[in-house]
């Protein structure tokens, strides 16, 4: 799996990430970041080009080598943006020194979602935001039958992503508050389209 997991799934995860009907999501979960900016999970970059004047410093944390590598040239506004290799649970940054934490479709793939967002809970600033869009646990029976059983396998060949997680309850149980939420599903097959989006702050 060195292969596959170093060569050929970073470029699947890229391939998958141009999805047009992403874009909505990444314009309104950008706009809403300020400040010194912590972006979990900044893959090949999809999310720079869509920073505003609102953001004075990105730092965009991602574990995957070649990953990093498409973000270095991925195309980015004049912020200063600074890449950094290295693990959700275990983030290199000071405590309580980010505006904002910013997530996108990363959640699901964290192997310790819950360590990852209690580093993201320790660096921001009191006052500070979690801004999310995030795939996940589906509200009905049927669905949720679908994605607890394509899971195991799915992780397998995914780079380790969840169908099944619930983000909401992700969230809550360590230590954020949810200000706004929207949900439902984007176009494609359910299992995998069930989409949370908003806002979190540490309670």
């Amino acid at each position: 799996m060195g292969f596959y997991n170093d060569v050929i799934l970073p470029r699947l995860c890229d391939l998958a990430m141009r999805n047009k009907e992403l874009a909505p999501y990444r314009q309104r979960a950008t706009r809403a970041a300020q400040g010194r900016v912590l972006e979990i999970g900044v893959g090949s970059g999809r999310n720079l080009p869509f920073y505003g004047p609102t953001v004075t410093q990105l730092v965009g944390l991602e574990p995957a080598p070649k990953l990093l590598e498409m973000a270095r040239h991925a195309p980015h506004p004049e912020t200063p943006v600074d890449l950094v290799e290295a693990s959700a649970e275990a983030i290199p940054i000071e405590d309580r020194s980010i505006d904002t934490v910013l997530t996108t479709w990363t959640m699901c793939s964290i192997p310790d979602v819950d360590r990852a967002m209690t580093e993201a809970r320790r660096v921001l600033k009191p006052g500070g935001k979690l801004v999310f869009v995030e795939h996940g646990r589906a509200p009905e029976p049927g669905v949720r039958w679908w994605q607890d059983r394509l899971t195991p396998a799915w992780t397998r060949i995914s780079g380790g992503c969840h169908l099944n997680r619930d983000i909401a309850d992700v969230l809550t149980r360590n230590g954020f508050r949810i200000d706004e939420m929207r949900t439902g599903y984007m176009n494609g097959l359910k299992p995998m389209t069930f989409m949370y989006e908003g806002q979190a702050s540490p309670r």
